[in-house]
């Protein structure tokens, strides 16, 4: 029978349980965009005082916190996914025999410390539970119809290096022959920008841990608080990179999902899921969890995507590069949907963004997703009516309507050359661009954060206005299956060619 998370009616009280539960220590493991590790760390280290270790696996970090600082972990802005880790191994010995390889993991499953990342995941469940029925009170804005891209210009899902062989696959034990259409409690819209995310900072945590304790289901004794019998559904979904493995993901994933259904009773189910357990392979590092998002908190704040729609963690540690201070005026000129904006006016909001854009359809999308930040902004706080330190224009990249030197920050997602624009007309784009970025940076303190995947065409063009920027870093991110690198750039104190006046 399956490890109990606690043995019904002999344990302790709920307050007790919910002390206790207040009390626990978890370790949490963050996928977080690829480059953006360090950003990310000291994010963690800054807002809940937890050093953090980045993965040898690119993309994660791992970092411990009591089970009562959930609410904010869930807040941090620069994670996608978050998992409890039921237990990590840095340096395991697979077999080089398939059969005994996959009977290894088998068994790995009787071994693991499954009770506290469950207590965690229940913990989890509750908080959720309250935000939904919380969101249930607010207005929602109109549903678009237009679906998101995850990443950058070139939307899609990370890729890691090209040397490693790698693959994802979920465990499909059973799911043929199961009928039961039950959606599982939780589940997350499909529109993540509609989500009402809770900024609360006075949440008493150990009410909600005490809640839990008397409502939430048990993952090991499959008892609900009524006493009635609740079969709990799992799926396990395992990611694998290395070339030296003698079996695939989806292997991994049906002999693991296999023990798992084993060890607990639970019913196997890939779609409607209650828990989702995670086993990533890289290499000889493996590490078993437990996943506490649903969908990926990146989608947040935009309503209405684009074609190139960027994520909202990688505009986060793009901003954070850049070290905006307060009164700061920071503008992003080729803004699409206004994710690098939006994110700096909910983060930075003692900073004053401008958004802008040639493309009038890219300028509406961005209004919508503004429109629909200060509807959520009204939801969480209906007494005060509080407006966002942004504004949003249509205008000419290369002709921008600000004065010279009156800008301290430029960040911008410039064009591939693929979806929009070409290879080719970056090549007269670019450099006029940062001629003109140039121009409305104070010289000596201005800086620019700049993403773009047209690396070489970036250089050519660095080279040509070498007198008014200098690199000073550059991260190597991942965009939606892209190598694709963000510059950091320092005005000079060279002052930049002037124009003629607009007016």
């Amino acid at each position: 029978m399956a490890e109990a998370a606690g043995d019904a009616g002999l344990g302790p009280g709920p307050a007790q349980e919910g002390a206790e539960l207040a009390e626990l220590a978890a370790v949490i493991g963050a996928t977080v965009p690829t480059g953006f590790e360090q950003t990310a760390a000291e994010e963690v280290q800054e807002k809940l005082g937890s050093a953090s270790r980045i993965s040898r696996d690119r993309g994660k970090i791992y970092f411990a916190v009591p089970a009562r600082s959930l609410p904010q972990v869930h807040r941090l802005r620069s994670v996608d996914n978050l998992f409890v880790v039921v237990e990590e191994f840095k340096d395991y010995q697979f077999k080089e025999n398939k059969e005994d390889a996959l009977k290894d993991l088998e068994g790995l499953v009787k071994k693991l410390p499954w009770t506290d990342p469950l207590k965690v995941w229940e913990l989890n469940n509750s908080l959720k539970k309250k935000k939904t029925k919380r969101k249930k009170h607010n207005l929602q804005s109109p549903a678009s119809k237009e679906k998101l891209n995850d990443g950058g210009e070139e939307g899609g899902a990370d890729q890691k290096d090209t040397n490693d062989q790698e693959d994802c696959a979920q465990n499909t034990v059973g799911v043929a022959s199961s009928q039961d259409t039950e959606k599982p409690q939780g589940v997350a819209s499909q529109n993540g920008g509609e989500e009402e995310e809770e900024d609360n900072e006075q949440l008493n945590a150990r009410d909600e841990v005490q809640a839990s304790s008397g409502s939430t289901t048990k993952a090991g004794d499959g008892q609900t608080a009524e006493g009635e019998a609740k079969v709990l559904k799992f799926r396990v979904t395992c990611n694998r990179a290395g070339d030296k493995h003698s079996f695939t993901s989806n292997e991994a994933a049906r002999d693991f999902g296999g023990a798992v259904q084993e060890h607990f009773q639970w019913k196997a189910d890939m779609t409607n899921f209650d828990v989702e357990v995670l086993l990533n392979i890289h290499n000889n590092e493996v590490v078993v969890g437990i996943a506490l998002t649903e969908e990926s908190l990146h989608r947040r704040n935009i309503t209405h995507f684009g074609p190139t729609t960027l994520r909202s963690t990688l505009a986060y540690g793009m901003l954070r590069l850049c070290d905006p201070q307060p009164t700061d005026i920071i503008v992003d000129p080729m803004c699409g949907t206004g994710a690098i904006p939006i994110e700096g006016a909910a983060e930075w909001p003692g900073c004053y963004h401008i958004a802008g854009d040639n493309n009038p359809q890219a300028v509406k999308r961005a209004a919508n997703n503004i429109c629909s930040l200060l509807r959520k902004n009204e939801s969480k706080d209906s007494s005060t009516v509080q407006g966002v330190p942004l504004d949003i224009i249509q205008w000419d990249i290369c002709n921008l309507p600000l004065r010279t030197g009156s800008v301290d920050i430029v960040v911008t997602d410039m064009p591939f050359g693929k979806r929009i624009g070409s290879k080719k007309k970056n090549w007269d784009l670019y450099p006029a661009c940062l001629m003109e970025m140039g121009r409305i940076c104070t010289p000596g303190t201005g800086r620019a954060v700049l993403l773009t995947q047209d690396k070489k065409c970036f250089a050519k063009a660095l080279s040509r206005v070498g007198h008014i920027w200098r690199r000073a870093q550059t991260v190597w991110v991942n965009v939606g299956g892209l190598h694709a690198a963000v510059y950091l750039l320092r005005r000079t104190w060279e002052r930049a060619e002037e124009r003629r006046s607009f007016w």
